[in-house]
């Protein structure tokens, strides 16, 4: 790869903070192009005053193209500029023809490898749409909830299918990702396998001094094309896991909000929502008790926000817990009388489950028990951390 020269170094270098600093208003940059022209002279004038290239008589290859910049907002992408691969004469040599034929290969990497980085700036860009486009309709959602509206408001139902349609979307996009991670990858093994032939034609009879020097300098021209590939390669792993992980989150919290939507009031987004819950009905147990004690002794409890709170809390304490949600009923009264208790209290745990469910708890993490308490006043329902 041949090295910068003083002017394009510091133009690029400057450059780039532009493009980080123009969103404050700190930079313009054409003023910055501006001054090093004032600086150094005009690119036309740099390009008229240098001396061509020696190609020892050979025409010069086009350079590959460089690989275009995110537009103004777009993310950024690590700059991977295509190595040129310099032409050879010659030599009428059967080594002579080997060479050409790599040479031809790893030029076709140099072009494949500038369409990839192009490709990966398009799908970071349109990754960070969708990811906006999915952002806003969630904060449209939450703030709607936080100040409160009607159960399962069709506004907000019509605002819930537009995120799912931007997660969708990242989802897509994570394919392509894979998709050109797998391309590039192909291309690895290609240079790697020039990089092997190159090395193993030095050692064939019949060349004469102008092949080996033309081997040498494909060879380093090949190795800088694997450093660009690598690079490249790394950097959609990392888009893939990033996005991988963001989409995975949020399909979780997407499940929670439909359940808010279907209440109509934001779970865990209260102030004050612990003492709210208590008071009707649902307490936090104390440590080594139940994680959450629920107790039906009147329609229509309202426990959801302090359900979710307890389990937000003890998931952040430990994210692989598993839960036991137990029907107590109590035991006074006839045989018929301790039979209805137990059947209802059996019927609001498997409601509490499908509260569970909703807020993103698998159903694999939870089981589901029964027994009976003397104390209990009416049907509870006891969530325990396994």
């Amino acid at each position: 790869m041949r090295g910068l020269s003083g002017k394009p170094r510091l133009k690029q270098g400057l450059f780039l903070a532009c493009a980080l600093t123009a969103s404050f208003g700190l930079a313009s940059c054409s003023d910055i192009g501006n001054s090093i022209d004032s600086l150094f002279g005009s690119d036309d004038e740099a390009a008229a005053n240098a001396a061509p290239p020696d190609t020892g008589g050979a025409d010069q290859a086009p350079p590959a193209p460089v690989a275009a910049a995110p537009a103004a907002g777009g993310v950024p992408v690590a700059t991977i500029t295509p190595v040129t691969i310099e032409p050879g004469a010659d030599t009428g040599t059967a080594v002579n023809k080997t060479i050409q034929t790599v040479r031809n290969q790893v030029a076709g990497l140099e072009g494949k490898l500038a369409a990839s980085a192009q490709r990966l700036s398009d799908l970071r860009n349109g990754g960070a749409s969708a990811a906006g486009a999915y952002q806003l309709s969630k904060a449209q959602i939450t703030t709607r909830l936080q100040v409160g509206t009607t159960k399962g408001n069709p506004e907000l139902v019509a605002q819930w299918n537009s995120a799912q349609t931007s997660l969708d979307s990242l989802s897509a996009n994570i394919n392509a990702l894979n998709a050109l991670g797998t391309d590039i990858a192909n291309d690895s093994s290609t240079a790697h396998f020039a990089l092997d032939q190159i090395g193993a034609t030095f050692n064939v009879s019949g060349a004469v001094d102008e092949d080996h020097r033309q081997l040498s300098l494909l060879q380093d021209e090949t190795s800088q094309t694997l450093v660009m590939i690598d690079r490249l390669l790394s950097e959609v792993s990392d888009a893939v896991q990033r996005q991988t992980a963001y989409v995975a989150n949020e399909r979780g919290s997407l499940g929670v909000l439909a359940s808010a939507i279907k209440d109509g009031e934001l779970y865990g987004g209260t102030p004050g929502i612990t003492q709210a819950a208590a008071s009707g009905g649902t307490q936090l147990a104390s440590a080594g008790a139940p994680l959450v004690v629920i107790r039906f002794d009147q329609p229509n409890v309202d426990y959801q926000q302090i359900l979710y709170a307890a389990l937000n809390q003890a998931l952040q304490s430990r994210p692989n817990a598993g839960f036991e949600v137990i029907a107590v009923s109590p035991t006074r009264g006839n045989a018929a009388s301790v039979q209805i208790a137990q059947t209802a209290a059996a019927r609001y745990a498997q409601q509490v489950m499908r509260s569970m469910t909703s807020m993103g708890v698998p159903a694999t993490r939870m089981a589901v028990g029964s027994a009976t308490d003397p104390g209990a006043a009416g049907s509870e329902v006891r969530v325990f951390v396994r």
